[in-house]
């Protein structure tokens, strides 16, 4: 890839976007697909598809709830009869065999763990998570083998998914003497660490575990029937509880209206500051990233456009979708601070209920956006 040629091809298709260039571009961003079934579970066709799409980045999920269904009594020690990581182990071949990056995902938490509470329960020990990051970070090292052959390295991790966001983290907020507090930053803030100290304690120096991974939006009313924060106010939060340590802060910046393209801002009501993140505003995030950590680096860990049809809700027509991905990576490619994009899915979901975003139909028929995305990775 000529990285000149690149650079040049993302100031212009930003222009186009209307948005603004900064003086300094991103040399390089790592293009990619977070679909944890298609991945997981489509064999070699979706690997096919990934070839075809010059992907350069799978994130996975690894579900620690899923590994451990039980305490293992070694917890460090990924061959610990108590674990499970065989389909883990094989999605992360595939994908090394193709030359791609993986990023994985911890998250979930085992009943054993958390008291017997939904797996979106925080553990009560953080000590039992940091054992599990230092058990995955070391069956995928690169050193460890398995079956007479090395398991490929993963140098890319983050903590949970979308902490801000009662789905994925409960409780989001708690009632003190004092008036309500946020509960998730609190809790991340003990999940992050522990997954960041666990991949760390090995004696490499090129893991880098991203922190994070925040939903797009979030009420802040503690009182609501599902209460959320907004991804700027729990940036602030875990940053007042204690979060130090982290190479990168996560972000999936989805749109929460057909009508807004990649380049729209979120608004307000009588000017008050947007609580939201997309991409129209990324630079809120980096903004306030950069005030509280410094020049950290950016992760844009989900992103998509569902389709019209089949969702005549939420979707936009084929080429919208597919005008809209490349705007999108024009956008990420423009701020230095990012480096990788995700894209949010590879098929569609059969059911109406989920996720239309695909880049194939649920037949497998490619939308115009698998071209975009192919013309997008090639750079």
């Amino acid at each position: 890839m000529r990285l000149a040629a690149a650079a040049a091809a993302a100031a212009a298709l930003a222009l186009a976007a209307g948005s603004a260039q900064p003086a300094h571009a991103s040399r390089y961003l790592r293009l990619g697909i977070f679909d944890q079934g298609q991945t997981l579970y489509g064999g070699e066709a979706a690997f096919a598809d990934y070839q075809a799409l010059h992907v350069q980045e799978l994130r996975i999920n690894l579900v620690w709830a899923a590994v451990a269904k039980k305490r293992p009594a070694a917890a460090t020690d990924p061959a610990d009869p108590a674990y499970d990581w065989s389909t883990y182990d094989a999605a992360v071949r595939a994908a090394a065999a193709d030359g791609i990056h993986v990023l994985l995902s911890i998250v979930g938490s085992p009943r054993w763990a958390n008291g017997g509470k939904p797996q979106n329960s925080p553990p009560r020990a953080a000590d039992d998570l940091r054992s599990f990051a230092i058990a995955a970070a070391t069956r995928y090292s690169g050193s460890y083998e398995v079956g007479g052959a090395m398991l490929p390295a993963v140098r890319e991790w983050t903590a949970w998914n979308e902490p801000n966001n009662p789905v994925f983290l409960v409780p989001q907020w708690r009632k003190t003497s004092s008036g309500w507090e946020i509960a998730s930053a609190a809790e991340y803030t003990a999940i992050c660490n522990a997954v960041y100290s666990g991949v760390h304690t090995l004696p490499y120096s090129n893991e880098r575990v991203a922190c994070g991974v925040t939903a797009p939006r979030g009420n802040n009313r503690p009182a609501s029937a599902r209460s959320s924060v907004s991804p700027l106010a729990f940036l602030r939060a875990v940053k007042k509880a204690g979060l130090k340590s982290f190479d990168a802060w996560a972000h999936n910046p989805y749109y929460s209206r057909p009508s807004e393209t990649p380049t729209t801002k979120p608004v307000t009501a009588n000017g008050a500051p947007p609580t939201a993140v997309v991409l129209g505003n990324l630079g809120d995030l980096t903004r306030t990233l950069t005030q509280l950590y410094g020049r950290k680096r950016l992760w844009l860990t989900e992103y998509g456009y569902q389709t019209n049809p089949p969702d005549t809700v939420f979707g936009v027509s084929y080429a919208k979708q597919s005008r809209y991905l490349t705007q999108a990576v024009a956008i990420a490619r423009a701020n230095p601070r990012v480096d990788l994009m995700l894209w949010f899915l590879l098929r569609d979901e059969q059911s109406l209920g989920r996720w239309q975003s695909g880049l194939l139909t649920v037949a497998g028929e490619k939308k115009p956006a698998f071209a975009a995305f192919t013309a997008a990775a090639e750079g």
